[in-house]
């Protein structure tokens, strides 16, 4: 279900005011419990859909409210733990997924760029030579020896695996990839390449993306 912020007209200095207040199920606040509102603010990030429901971007929380206190984004899915933003005459759900209400043209890009976080989601955060949970990025053919930073030399490693290989070939070792690197294609992945973690709101969204 779709839910929509309701607010009135307000000033800057009335945006400038707002706090975020987290539920806790007995009625307590965050600042109840002496929680700072600043590092939630710049953990947290809110999939920003186009108008057609397309994933455009993660953006941040307080970008995310301006969108929709400016009549530019509605609110489609909040936080489950019912955290709102409040201000001395208003009051709005956290969002975690925002669509735009005009539909924005966006030029598509084949190329997926290389980072960290997408080569992590690629390879599940899993170890592509032993299965263990990855820890960080490993050049098959090494960089000392010749291989280059590309989708198809990177692979997510263990740091076990990543202190065994070295700088060594997987032909001295005597291993080998059970699935051949290759770069990722999906207008999704532009996106993916930018975050970490992936709120489970999110989810439903970047897979219809990723054809």
């Amino acid at each position: 279900m779709t839910r929509t912020a309701q607010h009135s007209p307000r000033d800057d200095g009335a945006r400038a005011r707002m706090t975020v207040v987290s539920g806790t199920g007995d009625g307590r606040s965050a600042a109840d419990d002496g929680v700072r509102a600043a590092p939630y603010w710049g953990r947290r990030r809110v999939l920003l859909l186009n108008a057609t429901f397309e994933p455009l971007t993660a953006v941040t929380i307080r970008r995310a409210i301006v969108l929709v206190l400016r009549d530019r984004a509605d609110v489609v899915h909040a936080d489950a733990a019912g955290t709102s933003v409040h201000s001395e005459g208003m009051a709005i759900p956290v969002p975690t997924v925002i669509r735009l209400r005009t539909y924005v043209r966006v030029p598509y890009r084949a190329s997926v760029p290389l980072t960290r976080a997408a080569l992590m989601h690629r390879d599940h955060f899993r170890c592509g030579y032993c299965g263990a949970k990855a820890t960080t990025i490993d050049h098959i053919l090494p960089r000392s020896r010749g291989g280059g930073h590309s989708w198809d030399n990177c692979v997510a490693c263990c740091a076990n695996c990543n202190h065994r290989k070295a700088d060594k070939l997987l032909s001295e070792l005597g291993w080998s990839l059970p699935i051949p690197p290759a770069a990722p294609k999906g207008r999704h992945w532009r996106l993916l390449a930018t975050v970490k973690v992936i709120d489970p709101d999110w989810v439903q969204y970047i897979d219809a993306g990723a054809a």
